[in-house]
């Protein structure tokens, strides 16, 4: 009978708080939703998103660009204030931070341009193109 007792007994944490298995699962959800959310929300927990060498994911950020709808290397939003790049597009050579060269073929990179959720900012100017940091 004793034996009995002993299996039909409550763990001690369950008689402690009253919430036994929820306040445990609920516990492991928790960390695990935790060390998910930098996984899927890395970019956006970047600052800015430019380096300071003026590189994006080891993408320079100057040079012949193509434009594209899909699967672009960086995705890239137009503002007019409190931009990560400010951008000239040149006829020339584009060798220094923020000079783009349009072109249709045989770009150094693609970017897309969106209206939510860019990779990075930039502004289109015509004098002082690089980073505004």
């Amino acid at each position: 009978m004793d034996a009995d007792k002993r299996i039909k007994a409550k763990p001690a944490a369950e008689s402690r708080c009253g919430f036994g298995g929820k306040y445990r699962t609920m516990k492991y959800f928790m960390v695990l939703f935790s060390c998910a959310v930098p996984l899927f929300f890395g970019n956006a927990a970047q600052a800015g998103g430019v380096a300071a060498d003026c590189t994006y994911n080891g993408i320079p950020l100057y040079g012949n660009v193509k434009i594209v709808d899909h699967f672009p290397d960086v995705k890239v939003q137009a503002v007019s204030r409190f931009a990560d790049l400010r951008v000239k597009t040149v006829d020339g050579y584009a060798n220094s931070c923020g000079r783009w060269k349009i072109v249709d073929s045989f770009p150094d990179f693609t970017v897309q341009f969106v209206e939510h959720f860019p990779d990075i900012t930039i502004q289109i100017v015509e004098i002082y193109p690089g980073l505004t940091k």
